[in-house]
C-alpha cells in the first residue's frame, strides 16, 4: 500500500480510533465509520474509567507492551495539556502468601527483574498506607508506582478530535452491516440502509458487533457482560490516593478490581471474571446478585465501602476472545481487510501503542507484538492469567 491509499474503518473505538491516527500520520486518506454518537454509549471503550498496568503475571510480551503504553499515555497527557492518565500506582493484595506459583507472585517477579520499583507490603504496611483495608485478611502483597487508570470517555473524546483535526473524516451515523467484496479484495462497506463508504483497504474494528461483518469470526470470540458497580461513600476523599490507588484484590480468586472516588465523590468497581454470554445489541443492564456478590466482598475487604449508597450500575461487554489475545490480522482470504479487535476486557490501557500495531500489520512490516494477535483458528487456552476463571 502507498501512502495515499484510502481506507475506511469501522468503528470509533480504541482500537479504530488509534489506528485512523496512526494511519492518517502515514499519509493514508481514513474515513471512520460508526453507528454514533462517538464515543458510543454501548461501546467498552466508554466509561468513566479503565484500569492501566503493566501487572500479567509471567507473560512477558503483554507487560513489555504495557511499559510502552504507559510512555505513550504521558506523551497523551502532554498533548491534551492536562491528564487523561493518572499514575496513581497499581495496589495488588492478595489473603495468600506471595509465593510461585501465585499470578500476583509472577507479576512481581517479572516486574522486579525488569528494573520496576515495586514495593512489597505484609499485613502491617497494609495498614499503615492502605488503612481502609483489612490487613488481617489481606496479608499480602505489593504496590506498583508504575500505573494507574485512564479516563475512558475523554480519551475516546480527545482521540476523535486528534483525528478530525488530522484530517481523518468521521462519520457517525452508518452502521456498518456488510463488507464490500470485489474479486476476493475488500473495497468498502456498506450501511443499513445500503448507504455505501468505498475505498482502497478496509478495517474492522467493530468491538463485540465485529463477528456480524466478518462471519468467519462468530467462533473466535464471544460477546460476555460485566457488571460495573458505582458507589458514593459518605467521605470521598478517604477513597483517594495516595492511600487508596486503583486496585486488584486477590484478582485470579475473587475478580474484584476498583478504582478511587472521581472528581463527583464516586468509587467505581468491577469483576474481571467470567461474565455471561450475551447479545450485541442486549440491554447494558447490570446482575443484581454481581451488585450483592460486591457488596458481600466489601463487605470484609474494605467495610467502610460496604454499604455505600448505589449511585449506579450497568453492564459492559467485552469481547472475548477464545484465548483472551486479541486479533490484529489480516484476513486470510480477503485482500485488503484487516482486523482489530478481541480487547477480552484488558485492551484499553494499549490505547497509545495498538495503532502502530494495526499499521504495522496492515502494511506487512515487522512488529514484535504482532505474531501474538495474527489470525488463528480456536484452540484450547487457559485464558489470561490474571482473570477470575469462575468458581
Amino acid at each position: 500500500m502507498t501512502s495515499q491509499t484510502s481506507i475506511v474503518i469501522a468503528g470509533a473505538g480504541i482500537f479504530g480510533l488509534s489506528a485512523a491516527l496512526e494511519l492518517r500520520s502515514r499519509g493514508y486518506a481514513v474515513t471512520v465509520v460508526d453507528p454514533g454518537p462517538v464515543p458510543h454509549p454501548l461501546a467498552a471503550s466508554n466509561d468513566v474509567s479503565r484500569m492501566v498496568r503493566m501487572d500479567y503475571a509471567d507473560d512477558k510480551l503483554y507487560s513489555d507492551l504495557a511499559a510502552e503504553a504507559i510512555e505513550g499515555w504521558h506523551v497523551l497527557n502532554e498533548r491534551r495539556g492536562r491528564p487523561l492518565y493518572h499514575e496513581d500506582g497499581f495496589l495488588v493484595l492478595t489473603s495468600h502468601p506471595l509465593e510461585s506459583p501465585a499470578v500476583e507472585r509472577q507479576s512481581y517477579d517479572l516486574l522486579t527483574a525488569a528494573g520496576w520499583p515495586l514495593e512489597r507490603l505484609d499485613s502491617g504496611s497494609v495498614a499503615e498506607r492502605f488503612p481502609l483495608w483489612n490487613a488481617e485478611h489481606y496479608t499480602d502483597g505489593y504496590y506498583n508506582p508504575r500505573g494507574g487508570w485512564a479516563e475512558a470517555g475523554e480519551t475516546v473524546s480527545f482521540l476523535v478530535a486528534e483525528a478530525e483535526a488530522a484530517g481523518v473524516e468521521i462519520r457517525p451515523g452508518f452502521p456498518a452491516t456488510s463488507l464490500l467484496v470485489d474479486s476476493g479484495r475488500a473495497v468498502g462497506l456498506r450501511s443499513a440502509d445500503g448507504e455505501e463508504v468505498r475505498a482502497d483497504a478496509v478495517l474492522v474494528a467493530a468491538g463485540v458487533w465485529t463477528p456480524r461483518l466478518v462471519r468467519e469470526m462468530q467462533d473466535m470470540m464471544t460477546p460476555v457482560a460485566q457488571t460495573l458497580v458505582y458507589l458514593r461513600p459518605n467521605l470521598p476523599e478517604r477513597f483517594r490516593p495516595p492511600s487508596f490507588p486503583p486496585w486488584g484484590a486477590d484478582i485470579p480468586r475473587t475478580g474484584w478490581y476498583g478504582f478511587p472516588a472521581n472528581a463527583e465523590g464516586v468509587v467505581k468497581m468491577a469483576n474481571h471474571g467470567p461474565g455471561r454470554v450475551v447479545d450485541a445489541d442486549d440491554p447494558r443492564d447490570a446482575e443484581d446478585a454481581v451488585i450483592e456478590s460486591c457488596r458481600e466482598f466489601l463487605s470484609h475487604s474494605l467495610p467502610e465501602l460496604a454499604n455505600a449508597p448505589l449511585a449506579g450500575s450497568r453492564a459492559c461487554f467485552y469481547n472475548d476472545t477464545w484465548d483472551a489475545d486479541f486479533y490484529i490480522t489480516r484476513h486470510p482470504q480477503v485482500e485488503g481487510l484487516t482486523i482489530a479487535t478481541g480487547g477480552s476486557g484488558h485492551a484499553f490501557k494499549f490505547t497509545p501503542v495498538l495503532g502502530k500495531v494495526t499499521a504495522d500489520v496492515i502494511e506487512g512490516k515487522p512488529n514484535r507484538y504482532a505474531e501474538r494477535f495474527a489470525w488463528r483458528s480456536r484452540g484450547e487456552s487457559p485464558g489470561e492469567a490474571t482473570r477470575f476463571a469462575g468458581e
